[in-house]
């Protein structure tokens, strides 16, 4: 997401590059370089106009300081405006209640059957009992659907088989919450593949069946400035609480995120990206902000590694490590939890001047693959001790794991540099397995 954005706004910025300062005939010239390439992200004119007139008026009002380039002063001016434009802080959702209702939303394909399963996924691993409800009477395949999410996070699902009326469902969803201990209800409305008044009027009388603590308008962000659209109509029959942006891993210029708080005047939320179950992001604007112009996304990363993070394991490593232990056993486990982070161009994007770099290089996500093929062809006296490796040992290795001979040499070699390293600076085992993925 956000790479062609990026990339246009570069140009834009290098328009001041060898400039000594910020004048009113540079800046028009960036400004109008900044505009097209907002429109091009498809955010709306009447959004791209207001947001560069607002970067114009504010960078002729600075006083440049002379160890401030032009360029980089801009930018600056840019990336804070960007925050405002998406809503300045994050904001959480209302759980309030008992139970707190959670009301889903959104046209057919956006993504909400996904997103609710994901929701309850994250309230479940803060200590709340969530439990989710069918209300989309319309399409079996999306009752199915969340029974198999709830099925895979250990959270039920509320169903009425036979029972047509979404209205009486997630009312006798409620009450079904309050005697069974349930302090979240999560309602999975339907939807439909365009705004219809039937439509309206049924998710108007679920809301007001179960009156949510929470309403989240969940839009697909490929649509662009469509979704946008939707949901302002959305927004004026329901009123509600948040916008979730959908698909954000897949080819969207970005224009929904950029325009939707500026049109509904409503935060957004949450992201989210592909289907795993923990691929759920709270919305910061100022680390959108940061992702958009390049800058990276380390509060984030650490985050994710700190929810992957298990103190004792560390504990039982460094051990391993400081006595020369260190297997693998070991390796597999730490790739393993490397892997729970996310998609691994994704979380090296996240590295401040990383995004621009990997832009054209295509990493797979399952770029562990061939070093976790060599390890499972290993027998269990090699992967606990990997000093026992001969050159036999190898061939069958190879053989057994479809890797080339070559391939195997090399990460018992690079395997071994990085027992040495990590038994001189402990905690450095992550970087060194980039590498080794990077090299393979």
């Amino acid at each position: 997401m956000f790479e062609n954005l990026q990339d246009k706004l570069d140009r834009a910025f290098k328009t001041l590059k060898g400039e000594g300062k910020i004048t009113e005939i540079n800046v028009a010239e960036t400004v109008k370089e900044i505009r097209k390439a907002l429109l091009d992200a498809d955010v709306s004119y009447k959004v791209a106009k207001s947001f560069t007139d607002d970067v114009k008026q504010k960078a002729l009002g600075q006083n440049v300081l002379t160890a401030v380039k032009p360029g980089q002063m801009l930018t600056k001016i840019v990336r804070d405006e960007l925050v405002i434009l998406m809503g300045s802080a994050s904001e959480d959702i209302n759980l309030k209640g008992s139970p707190a209702a959670v009301l889903i939303a959104g046209l057919q394909g956006s993504g909400k059957t996904t997103f609710s399963g994901k929701l309850a996924s994250t309230i479940h691993k803060k200590g709340r009992s969530p439990l989710l409800v069918a209300c989309d009477v319309y399409r079996p395949a999306a009752i199915d659907q969340l029974k198999v999410l709830g099925e895979q996070i250990g959270v039920p699902v509320y169903t009425e088989e036979g029972n047509k009326n979404a209205v009486q469902i997630a009312k006798n969803a409620v009450d079904f919450a309050k005697k069974n201990g349930h302090n979240v209800v999560i309602v999975d409305t339907a939807g439909r593949l365009a705004i219809d008044e039937e439509m309206m009027r049924e998710i108007e009388a679920v809301k007001k069946a179960v009156s949510p603590s929470e309403t989240l308008f969940v839009v697909d962000s490929m649509t662009g400035q469509d979704a946008v659209n939707t949901a302002k109509e959305f927004n004026e029959r329901l009123n509600f609480d948040g916008v979730v942006l959908t698909k954000l891993d897949g080819d969207t210029r970005g224009g929904a995120a950029l325009s939707i708080r500026a049109v509904v005047h409503k935060p957004i939320k949450f992201l989210s990206a592909g289907e795993k179950m923990d691929a759920l992001q709270v919305f910061y604007p100022d680390r959108m902000a940061d992702r958009i112009l390049g800058m990276g996304d380390i509060v984030s990363l650490v985050e994710r590694a700190q929810e992957q993070y298990n103190e004792e394991e560390a504990r039982r490593i460094q051990k391993r490590i400081a006595k020369n232990q260190f297997n693998f056993n070991d390796f597999i486990a730490q790739i393993q939890q490397i892997k729970k982070m996310g998609n691994v161009k994704d979380l090296l994007g996240m590295l401040p001047g990383i995004g621009k770099a990997l832009k054209n290089i295509d990493i797979d996500d399952d770029a562990f693959k061939g070093i976790e093929a060599i390890i499972s062809s290993m027998t269990p006296q090699e992967r606990e001790n990997p000093d026992v490796m001969n050159g036999s040992r190898r061939k069958r290795i190879a053989a057994g794991s479809g890797r080339g001979i070559e391939e195997v040499n090399r990460l018992l070699k690079q395997f071994e540099d990085t027992r040495k390293m990590m038994k001189s600076m402990s905690g450095g085992g992550a970087k060194n397995l980039m590498s080794m993925m990077g090299r393979r």
